[in-house]
């Protein structure tokens, strides 16, 4: 099981370029750089790639909606070009509010619109032939009618370093779930829990998986939550309640937030109701304050080593194969030191 991590949406961009050289001499894995509504993630992982050797490089994610399926096939395909070969692309379907509300474009057919860029994008890094997709939400050429009818199929200038750059998806729901595991390479879901995962998604993975071309290999996952190790170490797990109350309370509108529905599925459905209304009312302290202790320590890795050991142990039985954590240092400790010594424990 490899480890990987994501910075915070709010660092300094800079100076985290130096932190992550620290994480890849400590042993990390893979770094995910976030992508939400302030800097743009590839800028950033062109940067990380000129500054680090071995580390791979993941968006975290980029939305299937700001940008055209070819546009993400040349970003990813040259981030691969300087990083030698480390690119990973995270994709989501993010939500309405900010994909009508920054993108100003609609909020439509979010699975297919996911599948049909991973096939498109797929086939343009191949560059065997012009490509040609006519989809519910994808259509290359555009036909006379839609445009000036002038288009014509097209492949990339450039070959990518690799034949295919791994293609991640960040999905909670089943059907986005089931498309996941039959096309993409990677799964990346949030508030993991790996006691749950088969009630919650396992026909969606069983389904998707059924449909899936044997070249992709088995499906890989990155998942976790906060982790900090050691005998008071569970003090930390209360760092994640504000987290999970601002995504269960305020992510997305009411009837349109996958983490509230994700929560409901896991046995939580009057919980999240409160969470929700306390933080919607504007009490944030109220809304963490509901957050129930066992699902704080489901979504945690907090504890003294042999805990953390039991809990890698319970990621991999999952199928976990990217341990991806949140580190809290101890006092006077650092974040890289503390992935130094996970990467002790997973061996």
């Amino acid at each position: 099981m490899k480890i990987s991590m994501q910075l915070k949406y709010d660092t300094d961009i800079v100076a985290a370029a130096g932190q992550v050289a620290e994480l890849e001499r400590a042993g990390l894995d893979l770094v995910w750089v976030p992508e939400a509504y302030g800097y743009d993630a590839p800028s950033f992982m062109g940067f990380l790639a000129a500054r680090t050797e071995r580390i791979e490089i993941g968006s975290g994610i980029l939305s299937v909606f700001s940008r055209t399926p070819a546009l993400l096939a040349m970003t990813a395909a040259g981030v691969d070009a300087l990083s030698g070969g480390r690119c990973h692309l995270g994709l989501g379907a993010s939500g309405p509010q900010v994909v009508e509300g920054l993108h100003g474009v609609p909020y439509t057919a979010p699975v297919a619109r996911t599948r049909e860029t991973i096939e498109v994008m797929r086939a343009l890094w191949r560059r065997d032939e012009p490509v040609r997709h006519q989809g519910r939400t994808v259509t290359l050429p555009l036909p006379e009618g839609q445009g000036t009818g002038l288009g014509k199929p097209m492949r990339l200038l450039t070959p990518p370093v690799r034949p295919s750059v791994p293609v991640w998806v960040a999905a909670l729901g089943p059907k986005n779930v089931r498309m996941v595991a039959e096309t993409a390479d990677g799964w990346l879901p949030l508030f993991f829990v790996p006691e749950w995962c088969d009630r919650v998604w396992g026909p969606a993975l069983k389904e998707g998986g059924a449909a899936r071309a044997p070249e992709l290999g088995p499906l890989q996952i990155s998942a976790g939550g906060l982790l900090a190790i050691g005998p008071d170490a569970e003090r930390a797990r209360e760092l994640a309640r504000g987290q999970l109350a601002l995504f269960v309370g305020g992510m997305g509108a009411p009837g349109h937030n996958y983490y509230y529905d994700l929560v409901s599925r896991y046995g939580y459905a009057r919980e999240a109701e409160t969470i929700q209304r306390l933080f919607r009312s504007g009490d944030k302290a109220g809304a963490a304050a509901a957050v129930p202790a066992a699902l704080l320590e489901a979504t945690t890795i907090c504890g003294t080593e042999s805990y953390v050991r039991d809990r890698l142990d319970a990621y991999r039985e999952a199928g976990v194969t990217h341990l991806q954590v949140v580190p809290v240092p101890r006092e006077g400790e650092s974040e890289a030191a503390v992935v130094a010594r996970l990467k002790d424990l997973v061996g």
